[in-house]
Parts: C-alpha cells; structure tokens; sequence
C-alpha cells in the first residue's frame, strides 16, 4: 500500500499534483496530511521526507520525494501515467518538467490559496508572460492531440501537473482563452479536484507565511474557508 505525505489542501500545490493523478487514476493509497508549521517546516517533513519537503510517497519502506520523481516512480509500475501515444507522450513530459521548473511569475503572484477570491492589484510584465506562455502551451497540446485533455482523450500525469494552476486561475480571477477557461474548468470539475477543494475549505489551519503574500498583490474579495 502506497502512503503520500503530504500538506495543507489549501496551500500545497506541490502534494496536489501526485495526490490527483492517483485519485484519477485509481490508484490506491493512504493520505498522511501533516500541516506545515510555524516558520521552516524542514524538520517537521524530514521525519518522513529525506528533503525535508512534500509531497513524499512511501512504498514498503521505499520513500520516493518530489512530485515529478513520484510520476515517474509510478510511471514505472502503472500504465496510464503517461499518454500510451509516443508524439504525445514526449510533448507531455516537456509540458510536465516545464512546469515543475518554471512559471516562477506566476507561483510568486499567485500562490495557491484554494478557499480564497483576489482581485489582484496589476497584472505585472512578468506574471503576463507567464500566462501568455500557459495560453501558448495549453492551447498547443488540445490543438495537437485533440483533447479535452492536454495530451489526448485522457487525464494523464501532464494535468495533474497542470492542476494547481486551475485552482490559480479560479482563486486570482485570471482570464485566458475560452479553449484555456474550459480546459481549467474541466480539471476543477473533476471528482478528484471537488474532493480536494471540499477538504481545503473544511481545514482549521491557517500558516502565516502563505497567508501574508495574498494581500500584498490584491484585495481579497471572498474568504470561503471556515
């Protein structure tokens, strides 16, 4: 039985991403939601991760860390991960590690805050190319592979990657594309991302250090959590 540590529904984008692939993959595992702490959280994860960071999976004793090494782990021993069509599966891979490294515009403005609504101040240069690279991107792989998904007729490891952007763009009010506000739309309608949401809104826990960047770039217009 396979165990994902991970952290706070509401802000950890990170555990979101191997946490939806395995839900929508069905997957079995046991969730292990430990809450960040106050100030570094690095000893508080090294208990479980050897990084000190979420998510971390663990197999029979095996720890597996970092959301891409967890794809890729699963990959290994799961069909499905990956789109079975090679065009495909190499587009999504780049998609995916494109992704996991950057978009820093875009994770720095716009940390995930699933529960609350943002009018944000400006649209800086910055964060504006970032989301004309996503249009760019999203707009690419339902062109090239037909969709409703962003490597095919599937949900692949390439929107679960892609996933915590769409509780972005729902928190902070982002506008693209009616074809990119759609594809966003489908992965926030998903069973998986519902669950997810419901249990972000339903958590006690508020951490300070993800809290004090949200009024900094806009006003917040809803506060849905309890």
């Amino acid at each position: 039985m396979f165990t994902l540590f991970i952290a706070n529904k509401n802000y950890s984008s990170w555990s979101l991403r191997p946490w939806v692939l395995m839900r929508e993959l069905g997957i079995t595992f046991e969730e292990d939601l430990v809450p960040f702490g106050d100030g570094s959280s690095w000893e508080l994860f090294r208990a479980f991760s050897p990084s000190g960071k979420v998510p971390c999976l663990m197999d029979n004793g095996t720890a597996v860390w970092d959301s891409m090494g967890i794809t890729e782990y699963l990959a290994e021993r799961r069909e499905g991960i990956w789109p079975s069509d090679e065009r495909a599966r190499a587009w999504a891979r780049c998609a995916a590690a494109e992704m996991h490294s950057g978009f820093s515009a875009l994770r720095d403005i716009c940390g995930m805050s699933v529960g609350v609504r943002v009018a944000l101040h400006t649209i800086s240069p910055a964060l504006k190319k970032d989301i004309d690279r996503l249009e760019e991107l999203w707009s690419e792989g339902l062109a090239l592979f037909g969709g409703p998904y962003l490597a095919g007729g599937v949900f692949s490891a390439v929107d679960a990657f892609f996933a915590p952007v769409a509780f972005r763009i729902q928190s902070y009010g982002l506008q693209m594309s009616p074809a990119s506000m759609a594809y966003a739309g489908l992965l926030l309608n998903l069973d998986s991302m519902r669950e997810w949401e419901r249990d972000a809104l339903a958590e006690p826990w508020r951490d300070a250090s993800h809290e004090v960047g949200v009024p900094a770039v806009g006003r917040v217009i809803a506060d849905l959590r309890q």
